[in-house]
């Protein structure tokens, strides 16, 4: 049997993998910059970037050397000890980020878990409840706790739910106020939700939850797993809005395709955790870190947050010279490479058939086209992305 084609792979996985992803029957094999191949050799531009994983791109050269070399002199120690990549990449994200104590992990839902850990040590220490208020429309991962913050579909069969969380509107102070109480130990939102379809928080309710939350003592924690590490043209996407939170999630682009995973967190909250309050045995791995700092290092010395914000503002502008006077498009929205598409119709076919022309791209919250390519992709490369789901559109409704 050839197992080397797209097909023979999908279906060994198919038989194999636990069926929770609905996979497409691509198998890659090779990736470079903005650029994918799949076994049978066939090329592909990638706006997708592994889900805002790849934000230099597949194998950046200096990620990749750092990794070559790191693996080569120590690749685990366990946390009883110290490695410098670790010790240097947390450094770094506090200098950049303003807050005062860092936690390493494998993921984003892990990252996430620990943020609400603090929050609630913090809450009980200052004898409040542990309530955790989400957002509706939020996505912060696929555990028992995070799916408990997030859309019910993703509950169903997994019950009983961890008790002490409540969702809210997205965007509305007013129902955040009506929600607090005395248990409430933190609200925890994303400044721009991914999964849920590339919706911007606004300034001025950023601002009034901070208020808020200084007002009543309740941990303030920004999920910057998708929106974070450059995505949106600055580093991290609180810093549009100037709000500062108590707490900070981050994975995905930290690795840049390692997976690695971290809480930030200000001095204020982090003094309640004591020693074996929270723990990890790969967080933080030698070289999970030496991958984040040479990611680090890239996007401050290459001026990738300049590109990340004029490519964005570009690829909005040409989907509107584009599509704008199409009836079905309902809006354009999005920060630096983080675009979301909004039209009238279900986009998961649309993605398919951008796929079949060598362009890989994602539908998420039913009917909006996500595009989150590498940073550092070309203005070309985003003109065929462009001219592609342009294509793809107008064929399918030639067929329909």
């Amino acid at each position: 049997m050839n197992d080397n084609t797209n097909q023979a792979l999908y279906s060994i996985d198919k038989a194999n993998y636990l069926p929770t992803f609905n996979r497409i029957p691509l198998a890659f094999s090779r990736g470079e910059g903005a650029r994918l191949w799949d076994v049978e050799g066939k090329e592909y531009i990638d706006a997708l970037a592994g889900i805002a994983v790849c934000n230099l791109g597949h194998c950046h050269p200096r990620v990749v050397k750092a990794v070559q070399e790191q693996a080569q002199q120590l690749m685990h120690i366990s946390n009883f000890f110290v490695s410098k990549p670790q010790v240097v990449l947390g450094q770094k994200l506090l200098d950049i980020s303003g807050l005062d104590r860092v936690f390493f992990s494998n993921s984003g839902a892990e990252s996430v878990e620990g943020a609400m850990k603090i929050a609630r040590k913090y809450a009980y220490t200052n004898g409040r409840g542990g309530e955790i208020i989400s957002m509706i429309g939020s996505f912060h991962g696929r555990t028992l706790a995070t799916i408990a913050t997030g859309k019910e579909r993703m509950q169903r069969g997994f019950g009983p739910m961890p008790s002490g969380f409540k969702k809210v509107e997205f965007n509305n102070i007013e129902a955040i106020r009506n929600a607090i109480s005395q248990k409430t130990a933190a609200i925890i939102l994303e400044p721009i939700q991914g999964e849920g379809g590339i919706r911007l928080a606004k300034p001025c309710y950023l601002r009034a939850l901070r208020e808020l939350c200084d007002r009543e003592n309740i941990v303030l924690i920004f999920d910057e797993i998708q929106c974070g590490i450059g995505r949106t043209g600055e580093f991290f996407a609180k810093d549009h809005y100037e709000v500062q939170p108590d707490i900070m999630t981050l994975a995905k682009g930290l690795g840049n395709g390692l997976p690695i995973g971290a809480i930030l967190s200000n001095e204020k909250v982090s003094t309640t955790m004591e020693y074996g309050d929270h723990g990890t045995t790969f967080g933080g791995n030698p070289v999970a870190c030496a991958a984040g700092v040479a990611t680090f290092e890239v996007l401050k010395e290459e001026e990738v947050l300049r590109q990340a914000s004029r490519k964005g503002f570009w690829l909005k502008e040409m989907i509107e010279e584009k599509l704008g006077n199409h009836p079905k498009l309902k809006q354009i929205r999005g920060l630096g490479l983080m675009i979301g598409v909004e039209f009238d119709f279900e986009t998961k076919p649309l993605v398919i058939r951008m796929i079949e022309h060598g362009v890989i791209a994602n539908a998420t919250a039913t009917n909006v086209l996500r595009l989150l390519p590498p940073l550092l992709i070309s203005f070309e490369e985003l003109e065929q992305v462009v001219d592609v789901m342009v294509q793809s559109i107008e064929e399918l409704e030639t067929e329909n």
